[in-house]
């Protein structure tokens, strides 16, 4: 169990955060909400509801088609984009390991079968990470539209005005402001990341340089 706990203590860490944070959204969102409801004479809601509802709903997906787009950009611009002195850049001035052709490790008995497979399979392979970040934006993305759709006919409904059509709420304002307010938050952060790692140091951190590493230097090696 030592073991366990030690090999994958990152991403049980960081799926407890989840969790926790999760947990928050749900019980302030459901208390605000019920909230909002009295304040306009109407009948509080159970739990059930809220989390069924477009106002949860979108929300939730609001924030995570931001943050799947966010490692989306990040994963394919550095595959290609370099920024000197950064750990989170490619050296320019040398051979990437993750450039290297795969198809000439198709005989190692310890490489992914993909790889060893060839062809198609490896060349879906060789873009597997990009290609899931962007299918979870993607749904991501739907999901908040379709759910900010129902939380905007919703609200309609309730102020006896006319409720858009589907598609017609691609034009709305409210639901862009929603995805912008989070894309420009998530670029921004990302781009602080990798310039402050040129000067600043985190010992311990693979996000980090070494703290003895010049400035210069690209890359954790």
């Amino acid at each position: 169990m030592g073991k366990l706990l030690r090999d994958n203590g990152l991403t049980l860490a960081l799926t407890a955060l989840f969790l926790a944070s999760l947990a928050g959204q749900i019980v302030a969102g459901f208390l605000h909400e019920n909230h909002e409801l009295r304040e306009h004479g109407r009948a509080a809601i159970v739990l059930g509801a809220y989390l069924s509802s477009g106002a949860f709903l979108s929300a939730l997906f609001e924030n995570w088609e931001s943050e799947f787009l966010q490692m989306w950009f990040f994963v394919m611009l550095t595959a290609y984009l370099f920024q000197r002195g950064s750990p989170e850049s490619k050296d320019p001035d040398k051979p990437a390991p993750q450039d290297r052709d795969p198809a000439l490790d198709q005989d190692k008995p310890n490489a992914p079968w993909p790889v060893r497979a060839g062809g198609l399979a490896r060349a879906l392979y060789a873009h597997s990470l990009g290609l899931a970040l962007a299918a979870l934006f993607l749904v991501s993305f739907v999901l908040h539209y379709v759910n900010s759709f129902r939380q905007a006919t919703e609200e309609a409904h309730t102020h006896g005005i006319q409720a858009p059509t589907f598609i017609a709420y691609l034009a709305n304002s409210q639901f862009w402001f929603e995805s912008f307010q989070n894309w420009q938050s998530e670029f921004l952060s990302t781009a602080l990341l990798v310039v402050l790692a040129i000067f600043l140091r985190e010992r311990g951190s693979p996000e980090s340089k070494p703290v003895a590493a010049p400035h210069h230097q690209t890359g954790t090696d």
